[in-house]
């Protein structure tokens, strides 16, 4: 996992676009807290169905340092193939959770705004369970991978020295 980051090139072009904007580089490190933050925030916000999603994920520099490009890159997994499949799926476990029934949906706006009220709850509870469930699952997984990829060119880096 590491690797797939660390070989990174940085072009003229980009660095000037740094500097024209005074963009700080610590929210484009790639390190192992910033990458495995910048997904937990950027699937976070992404499974949720909001307008300006990249604006929250901009929202919360103020208060976390993250890989910015990556955290807005996965709010792109939420996007307008993937939106209706997601949205439905978190409707659906959102109504099992809550015990209602859920009711079989159209793909109409004017479906839609007659049934927004009796879809609302059951929609942010199944989005709160993916999001709380699969944010923190990624983090810890990538945390994981990064971690034993390290450990493992360490003990490989030994074996060539002691060879």
């Amino acid at each position: 996992m590491r690797k797939l980051f660390k070989h990174r090139t940085s072009s003229s072009r980009f660095d000037s676009l740094i500097q024209k904007y005074n963009i700080s580089r610590e929210y484009l490190l790639i390190n192992r807290r910033m990458v495995t933050r910048a997904l937990f925030i950027g699937i976070f916000i992404g499974l949720i169905p909001m307008p300006f999603q990249m604006v929250a994920v901009m929202g919360m520099m103020f208060f976390l340092k993250f890989n910015v490009p990556i955290a807005l890159s996965m709010v792109w997994l939420s996007n307008p193939l993937t939106m209706p499949f997601m949205y439905y799926v978190e409707y659906v476990t959102g109504s099992y959770i809550l015990g209602i029934e859920h009711e079989p949906v159209e793909l109409s706006l004017a479906w839609f705004e007659n049934h927004f009220s009796s879809i609302f709850l059951p929609l942010y509870v199944g989005t709160l369970f993916y999001a709380s469930t699969l944010a923190p699952l990624v983090y810890f997984c990538v945390d994981w991978l990064w971690i034993h990829s390290v450990r493992k060119e360490r003990k490989k880096s030994e074996e060539k020295r002691s060879s």
